[in-house]
């Protein structure tokens, strides 16, 4: 049995961890589920005493300031808690030679692409958001025993995300408003738990053939924003209207990459896997909302 420490288990992500921790393979290892309140990844003093008292063999990093647009104005708490923060688990990491599996995004690269992203295509962030999740992962590829998985359009039934904003409003609207032109993938956040389960799974066996690398993860498929929201309603069985605008008809503090969509080749071969496509992990998301 390992110790694993899954940080940001109060986010969507890291709720998705803790319900399938206990299940199937998963359940061989002690998780400590941590979030702000437990465990404040921006002190350092903490964290160490933390990973020293619990005898910690394993770190998936899923904290994060993600408000993207507020990132603009807060950018030295973005850079605190994606960067800083980073660079001291991953210092507390190295003193026991243990793997630190972090959680990156489309969002470390411009969007000018027109072909899926590979892990090694050049990073380019547009956004504080995006600069600070870059200096993250320059902190993780650091350390010799440091993953990072990129995902992207993350979304699930809890907390703020683009899904639930969705079906909020289209509850209290007639119509709503939704770009087009920026392109990607939407991505369930429990598939995402289930790959970075079984990184750690393997990492931790004695195996890390994870260590140094870069993976890049999202279901399969492409769509616009526009796509997934009419989706979303078509699904749930809402009537409110969707318009499609350009981006410059719906302004925001921070930019957007237009494209974002990620090749995902390398982990699909490496863990021998099948992705299951957006649209089959959007029902699936449903599914379980009751």
């Amino acid at each position: 049995m390992k110790n694993i420490l899954v940080t940001g288990s109060s986010g969507q992500l890291g709720h998705e961890i803790r319900g399938l921790a206990y299940t199937h393979k998963y359940k061989i290892h002690k998780y400590f589920h941590t979030g702000r309140k437990n465990l404040d990844i921006t002190d350092r003093d903490k964290v160490k005493l933390f990973v020293d008292s619990n005898s910690i063999d394993c770190i998936i990093n899923c904290a994060a300031y993600t408000n993207v647009d507020k990132a603009e104005s807060e950018p030295d708490m973005a850079t605190m808690v994606n960067a800083s923060a980073v660079e001291g688990l991953v210092h507390e990491a190295a003193k026991y030679k243990i793997p630190v599996i972090h959680v990156s995004s489309d969002y470390v690269f411009d969007g000018a692409n027109y072909i899926p992203y590979r892990e090694d295509d050049i990073a380019n962030p547009v956004s504080a958001y995006g600069r600070s999740k870059l200096q993250g992962e320059n902190h993780v590829l650091q350390y010799e025993l440091g993953t990072i998985v990129r995902t992207s359009w993350l979304y699930s039934s809890r907390g703020k995300n683009f899904f639930n904003t969705i079906l909020k409003l289209g509850e209290e609207k007639d119509e709503i408003k939704v770009v087009y032109d920026q392109i990607g993938t939407p991505t369930y956040a429990r598939d995402v738990a289930i790959v970075l389960l079984d990184i750690a799974t393997i990492a931790t066996g004695g195996n890390n053939r994870f260590a140094g690398k870069i993976y890049h993860y999202s279901n399969e498929g492409v769509c616009s924003w526009y796509d997934f929201a009419i989706e979303i309603l078509r699904l749930t069985g809402r009537n409110c209207r969707i318009i499609p605008v350009e981006t410059p008809e719906y302004p925001t503090l921070a930019k957007r990459p237009y494209y974002s969509v990620l090749n995902k080749s390398k982990i699909k071969n490496e863990l021998s896997m099948t992705i299951p496509h957006w649209r089959s992990s959007l029902q699936n998301c449903i599914d379980k909302l009751g």
